[in-house]
């Protein structure tokens, strides 16, 4: 963990190259805690090797889960040989790393709490199936019992222990980042707000001649010329208007407002949108939640996900919305859909400056979306895998 977040973590730009070497030091990882052992007893040879083949499975991925489970396996059999440890590794790896694997999702989508306890509930799963396992073989005696106590003990603080290290380590890693990012969007505010009033005045000099030269006498065809000059300065406009609240946001009061009647304006305003492109749009919003914010700021920033999962599908599919209170005293609104998906490194650049997936796309509108977002003391988080779909969650404080 230390060694992948000193040294790769912000260097790696690629999520193949990221998630090699993440296999690499876990894997390191299994054959060193099987290769010193703890010897309790009469023979009896205790290791760690469930600590980073959980921890890889959960954090890193699928193949990466049975790549450090055939590690474990392939490396007992060459460095202890056949022998009932053997059959039972293997039969305790089939019964769980199954579950591992179906944990993954979950547990990576879940807050810092709820991953503590799924962490510790699948270690305890394991040290339980391999002394049962152990048992089947061997059969029950009180001294495999004290054993799988002394073992389970260890394991499950030192689960507790590491994915606590490991959630605190990212979080750090993330606010550098925040940091980082924070003081190059400061730099494009400035440069943006100089610029976009100097390049707006000109602009709407032109438009006004543009106005004076369309005389009804002229031909259609200069007519046409003229029409489509205006609509483009407009829509120009348009861009340096969001270059604007991304440079300068608005001050505007904030109220309390109901969220879930807000989503569902929303959504009655795109919903033609989404019948046009063949997008069905399913819905579970809960009553009472409650947040401070400027609808119509919301209603814009909801507006602008909405549109890019219905854009996301162009062959037509679902979209889920749901709003929903949390436990830990937030709103919940998840957009889902069923589209193109993005890579881990799309994700990590949306809401970054002039940075859009549509081919004629600025990337303005996701950059103000999470501008307007913080304005609100909340925050948007983004899980997406490819041609599968995307899930944008906005976490927003409730109001009592």
């Amino acid at each position: 963990m230390f060694t992948y977040h000193t040294f790769f973590a912000e260097k790696l730009s690629k999520e193949k190259i990221e998630k090699l070497v993440m296999t690499a030091l876990w894997g390191l990882s299994v054959i060193f805690c099987m290769s010193f052992p703890a010897t309790y007893g009469p023979g009896y040879q205790l290791d760690l090797e469930i600590i980073p083949l959980l921890l890889g499975t959960l954090y890193s991925g699928i193949r990466n889960g049975i790549f450090l489970a055939a590690v474990a396996i392939v490396y007992r059999l060459l460095y202890f040989g056949v022998d009932i440890g053997l059959y039972v590794t293997i039969l305790t790896m089939l019964c769980t790393v199954p579950l591992f694997l179906y944990c993954r999702k979950p547990f990576n989508q879940a807050p810092r709490e709820k991953k503590l306890k799924i962490a510790v509930l699948l270690s305890l799963y394991f040290s339980i199936a391999g002394f049962s396992m152990f048992c089947l073989l061997l059969g029950f005696s009180l001294v495999y019992l004290r054993i799988l106590i002394i073992h389970t003990s260890f394991i499950v603080v030192f689960i507790w222990f590491f994915t606590i290290l490991n959630e605190y380590i990212r979080t750090i890693s993330q606010m550098r980042l925040e940091i980082q990012e924070l003081g190059k969007l400061q730099v494009m505010r400035d440069i943006t707000s100089v610029f976009a009033h100097e390049i707006r005045n000109p602009m709407q000099v032109s438009r006004g001649f543009l106005q004076l030269l369309n005389d009804p006498d002229l031909s259609d065809k200069k007519k046409r010329y003229i029409e489509l000059s205006i609509e483009e300065l407009d829509r120009a406009d348009e861009i340096i208007s969001d270059l604007l609240i991304f440079a300068k946001p608005s001050n505007n009061r904030m109220n309390r407002i109901d969220i879930g009647a807000e989503l569902n304006r929303v959504l009655n305003i795109t919903k033609a949108y989404s019948i046009s492109l063949n997008v069905e749009m399913k819905y579970h919003i809960s009553n009472d939640c409650w947040a401070y914010a400027n609808p119509q700021k919301l209603r814009q920033c909801l507006i602008n996900i909405l549109k890019n999962a219905i854009e996301s599908m162009p062959n037509g599919g679902y979209v889920w919305v749901t709003c929903i209170r949390t436990g830990d005293g937030n709103i919940e609104i998840i957009i889902q859909d069923e589209g193109i998906g993005m890579s881990k490194e799309q994700v990590d650049r949306l809401g970054t400056p002039f940075y859009s997936l549509k081919e004629n796309g600025t990337g303005l509108g996701m950059m103000v979306s999470y501008q307007i977002i913080r304005s609100f003391k909340g925050q948007i988080k983004v899980t997406s895998e490819k041609e599968e779909g995307t899930a944008f969650c906005i976490l927003l404080p409730i109001v009592r």
